[in-house]
């Protein structure tokens, strides 16, 4: 299959379908649980819960593979929803700290079962040494990709 990707359409066609497959699964999820979000809002909703009381939007912007305007525009977003606050860190006024509101903490309650019912559907039938192999296999392709890579 190796030597046909050009005339599949290319791996960006393949890795494309699956990443659109996954996020309309999230999507029809979060669309039946009746809860209005973004994949990129939920996974923000997400980092915020995982890094606790001292969740700065520079930890989130570090941890995103988008630029800091766009996780800016998120989360501006998830505050004006009312799932969470940003204030500063006391002492320090140049870092936002960000904080899951009470109903952020109810849509993250509702939506995390079935956010982790879709990441175990998704190694369904895929055995570890697969998936590390996967997993290596993508962050090889990602580094020959890398400006720095020499061609």
């Amino acid at each position: 299959m190796l030597n046909r990707i050009d005339e599949i359409q290319g791996m960006g066609f393949h890795l494309d379908l699956v990443l659109r497959k996954i996020q309309k699964a999230y999507l029809r999820t979060f669309d039946e649980l009746g809860v209005d979000t973004t994949i990129e809002q939920w996974v923000i909703l997400h980092q915020i819960h995982q890094l606790g009381e001292g969740a700065s939007q520079r930890d989130i912007v570090n941890e995103n593979f988008r630029n800091r305007a766009t996780t800016s525009r998120v989360i501006g977003g998830l505050e004006r929803k009312g799932w969470i606050s940003k204030t500063r860190f006391e002492g320090d006024q140049k870092r936002f700290k960000l904080e899951l509101s009470p109903k952020g903490q109810e849509i993250l309650n509702l939506t995390l079962p079935r956010a982790l019912q879709l990441r175990k559907l998704a190694l369904k039938d895929i055995g570890a040494s697969e998936f590390e192999t996967f997993l290596r296999v993508l962050d090889k392709i990602g580094e020959n990709y890398e400006e720095d890579h020499p061609q």
